[in-house]
């Protein structure tokens, strides 16, 4: 597995405690990768840009500029000609990161079943704080993704296998979103005229 981001490049960001064991936010920093970025990214424009890493994470002498620039950050000329300084993918996935951390660092898992953890100098956050708290990661780091996506938009022709999505536009942003409807016999029982029945006399 390639991480494309380590705990040092994490405290650069946000200052977490010097405790965390480096394998173990390597476990959120895998979730952020493979659930947040490659989507983002696409899969094909995704799984070249890592062709371009060795297994320590670090870019190969060969990657092309564009890559490394991606990836580290440029300034560059907008279609207006105005120069733009961009940041980078790294806070972008540096905050995905840090909301999948706090979202399952609240839990800790026992043989009887999840429970929150306890600490002896503070406190746990409430479920509802802790669901705050990951929205705002969420949101900067979605802010961090806009930047990346306009970068990629006013390069595109640098970058020929990525392809802007808009459901994985809406799909990163933060809090709960309806996907689908069920309609299946446990929410329309099929004896209900082939859910024909409006919900007002669905629920009469």
């Amino acid at each position: 597995m390639i991480y494309l981001i380590n705990k040092t490049t994490f405290q650069q960001y946000e200052d977490i405690t010097v405790n965390i064991k480096p394998e173990r936010l390597n476990v959120f920093i895998k979730k952020a990768q493979d659930l947040d970025l490659k989507p983002f990214l696409g899969h094909a424009f995704y799984y070249d840009f890592l062709t371009y890493f060795d297994a320590d994470g670090s870019l190969k002498d060969e990657t092309p500029q564009q890559y490394k620039d991606l990836l580290n950050g440029a300034e560059y000329l907008d279609q207006y000609g105005h120069i733009v300084f961009y940041e980078g993918l790294i806070p972008t996935l540096v905050y995905f990161t840090f909301a999948r951390f706090i979202e399952n660092d609240a839990i800790h898992y026992t043989p009887t079943g999840p429970v929150i953890k306890h600490h002896e100098n503070g406190d746990p956050l409430s479920a509802s704080a802790i669901v705050k708290l990951v929205q705002q990661q969420r949101s900067t780091a979605n802010a961090h993704a806009n930047e990346v996506e306009k970068f990629l938009w006013e390069n595109k022709e640098n970058f020929p296998l990525w392809r802007y999505n808009e459901k994985n536009n809406s799909a990163r942003q933060a809090g709960p979103r309806i996907r689908g409807i069920d309609k299946t016999d446990f929410n329309y029982p099929g004896a209900y005229n082939n859910y024909k029945l409006s919900i007002t006399e669905f629920l009469n």
